[in-house]
């Protein structure tokens, strides 16, 4: 007769169930499905053989991060070989939920698993009458302990994604391309708007911000004079323009606009300029994230194309998983798939397209180099997802290569071996590495120095006497002590003076023989030290 026992793993511990009647169970699966909702029948099926509760929320975290990896922690393994018939193996069955543990069970203990069918139904039955299945453990209980190991899960899993923060960089770059798009869009807006008024000025000033600047300084271009030249020279940049602005002022053939008007479109164009200005800032600050999270594909292709193809594909890592083929087409799909269906020509580039190689090189090597520039990319993305320190050295290798590369194509010169070269970046990045640890072991020496001022400026003696800090606060006590005790010895000596008065003047010469000797020992060492730093 073959045994049938079911793990279930709940948040407040390891559960195993023996199941009466597996064949008729079998057999009568449709009937089964309904029983499960009778809490009184499905008791009739299930039975409970054995419960593990966890320890402690940190020993359920390290339990579920195991099964979800398809692990066997020690402590599911010791408790199934506690509590399944050791004798009867062979004819025991054991049934789980996941095909993966499973596996891993199967390789580890040698036990016939069982998936699917009977087994996925009795686990959901024992999932929804778990809490009456085990004696001690409410309903409440069992949601409280699930709510907390799902809470604990989820910020393990977003920790893990801490270091490698690419995803304010997918997230600055949309923001990058939306402001670029909203920019230009007001921008045509007050174009058009202030054009009623000075049609002249939109063929005087392209550029779309210098614009709204100058329309925000004008206002009414009737109200301009000599005297405002030298604040539109500070905008424009340009004499010659903003003296073309001034004349074309006095002879614009735009109409009149009342104050109101004029205030509404100053308004408007202080926050186009606003609204630049904050992309300059975003600019910068995905420069910085990108030198800290991806600083080899920044150096090899550029912040905004690296953080595009980061973005595209969904993180670093799955960046880093892309072979150097869907690196290259990335961003070309609607392109690749029209080519495929209508048999045509597949495309050669996708993001990588805005690379400023590929700009440079000729008409016939364009396909060529964006194969070698996709083929350096995956490198790069693979060297930051998974290197410790992040350093930028070897994107300036992969970076020289290319330019050699291209310089091979219009020359004929040829580059050094891809060997030679990764060679090189390996010494350079090891060196790069031990410097960038140096750095990082004296900020954090600095900083528990500053942490050790913050608590004697406190004065927090009680909490440091213990340890390390507090050794130099007992000295001090014990110094202040040792100094009283010797106050209160002069004073008694003091009072009898008639008596003692001899002794004191003794002592008082004896401390001022030792200090005299003192000094004088002290002196030639002093000459000395000063001799040797001449001669250094």
């Amino acid at each position: 007769m073959v045994l049938l026992h079911v793990l279930f793993e709940h948040a407040a511990g390891y559960a195993l169930f023996v199941v009466k009647e597996v064949e008729e169970i079998g057999m009568l699966l449709p009937r089964v499905e309904d029983c499960i909702l009778n809490m009184g029948k499905f008791h009739g099926m299930v039975s409970l053989a054995a419960f593990f509760p966890f320890k402690s929320a940190q020993a359920a975290l390290e339990n579920i991060n195991a099964i979800s990896e398809g692990v066997v922690h020690a402590d599911l393994k010791l408790f199934l070989e506690t509590n399944l018939p050791i004798g009867d193996k062979k004819k025991a069955m054991l049934g789980v939920g996941d095909a993966k543990i499973g596996g891993a069970l199967q390789e580890e203990l040698g036990l016939s698993i069982q998936t699917g069918g009977v087994v996925s139904e009795m686990l959901r039955g024992v999932r929804l009458h778990f809490h009456s299945l085990v004696k001690g453990l409410t309903a409440q209980a069992a949601s409280k302990a699930q709510l907390g190991l799902g809470h604990s899960y989820s910020r393990a899993k977003v920790k893990f994604n801490v270091n490698r923060s690419d995803n304010m960089i997918i997230q600055s770059i949309a923001l990058l391309d939306q402001l670029d798009k909203d920019i230009n869009t007001f921008s045509m807006r007050v174009r058009e708007w202030y054009g009623y008024h000075f049609p002249e000025l939109i063929k005087i000033v392209t550029d779309n911000s210098t614009y709204c600047k100058m329309a925000q300084l004008i206002g009414n271009r009737k109200e301009l004079s000599e005297e405002s030249l030298e604040s539109l020279e500070e905008v424009v940049m340009d004499s010659a323009k903003a003296q073309a602005v001034l004349e074309a002022s006095r002879s614009s053939m735009g109409m009149d606009i009342s104050p109101i008007d004029l205030i509404n479109i100053e308004r408007f164009s202080n926050r186009v300029v606003s609204l630049a200005a904050y992309r300059l800032e975003l600019q910068e600050y995905l420069r910085s994230k990108m030198s800290q999270v991806a600083p080899n594909l920044a150096a090899l292709i550029g912040d905004v194309v690296g953080a595009r193809l980061i973005s595209h594909a969904g993180s670093l890592t799955n960046l880093a998983k892309y072979p150097a083929s869907t690196v290259q087409i990335l961003g070309a799909e609607k392109a690749l798939f029209r080519a495929l269906k209508t048999r045509g020509n597949t495309p050669k580039y996708g993001l990588i397209f805005h690379s400023t190689f590929i700009g440079r090189a000729a008409a016939k090597n364009k396909g060529r180099i964006s194969r070698y520039l996709a083929n350096k990319c995956t490198i790069a993305s693979r060297i930051d997802a998974f290197s410790e320190v992040p350093t930028c050295v070897f994107g300036d290798k992969l970076r020289d290569q290319v330019e050699e590369r291209l310089s091979f194509y219009e020359t004929g010169e040829a580059p050094r071996k891809n060997l030679d070269v990764m060679k090189e970046a390996v010494i350079q990045a090891g060196e790069v590495a031990a410097e960038i640890k140096i750095k990082l072991e004296k900020k954090e020496k600095k900083r528990r120095k500053r942490e050790k001022l913050a608590a004697l400026s406190t004065g927090d003696e009680e909490v440091y006497a213990n340890g390390e800090k507090g050794e130099c606060d007992v000295a001090v006590v014990k110094k202040k002590r040792k100094h009283a005790a010797e106050e209160a010895v002069q004073m008694k000596e003091e009072a009898p003076a008639t008596e003692n008065g001899d002794r004191i003047a003794k002592k008082k010469k004896k401390r001022k023989s030792e200090a005299i000797e003192v000094v004088a020992e002290e002196a030639p060492q002093t000459e000395k030290k000063k001799k040797k730093k001449n001669v250094e």
